[in-house]
């Protein structure tokens, strides 16, 4: 994995979670970290245990120079699409930088450019790319910890399994109790 895009300007990886799911929120998380930075165990969200993505949660946050975990409603992904709501979170993950970046590196191989930050798109960057990787393991981590919280409150759905996924078992939940204020109306339910 390549530690960074560049030697000489101040990078954020940006990755989100929860874009295929047909409930809760997308989660965008913006990480900027120093360029002597080694977690040899980070790797692409996708790739790693829920334990080890938990373990690599507090390390990451004590490593980075600056992070930010950004949430889109089900309500906003509903009026704007899935797409320009991960976009929207991905900004709102930058603004909430305590250190402006140079230059964004972005998971994936579309972006709504950031004001007066290049970027430049990875496909599978989080694979290749630490920042990516952190902000993946930041944004998957943060999302499941909301999707566990409502999983109490709508024991039926198993989101504390299936974290709002279109799971067999989640969507017959959905046919027998109907939608929640959480699933979002516009995707196919």
């Amino acid at each position: 994995m390549n530690p960074f895009f560049t030697e000489d300007k101040i990078e954020a990886g940006c990755d989100e979670a929860g874009r295929g799911c047909i409930s809760g929120p997308v989660v965008a998380a913006a990480v900027i970290l120093p360029k002597d930075c080694i977690l040899p165990s980070l790797n692409d969200s996708k790739q790693l245990s829920a334990k080890k993505r938990q373990q690599l949660v507090p390390l990451i946050k004590e490593m980075a120079l600056s992070y930010s975990v950004a949430f889109i409603d089900q309500v906003r992904i509903d009026e704007i699409n899935i797409l320009n709501a991960s976009f929207e979170a991905m900004h709102k993950a930058v603004d909430g930088l305590n250190q402006k970046p140079e230059l964004l590196l972005i998971d994936g191989n579309r972006f709504n450019p950031y004001p007066e930050i290049p970027h430049e798109c990875i496909v599978k960057g989080d694979a290749k790319f630490l920042s990516i990787a952190a902000a993946s393991v930041l944004a998957k981590e943060a999302r499941d910890e909301f999707m566990q919280n409502i999983h109490k409150e709508h024991p039926e759905y198993d989101w504390q399994k299936n974290m709002g996924y279109p799971t067999k078992a989640h969507k017959a939940a959905v046919l027998q109790y109907g939608a929640t204020k959480y699933h979002r109306k516009t995707f196919k339910l």
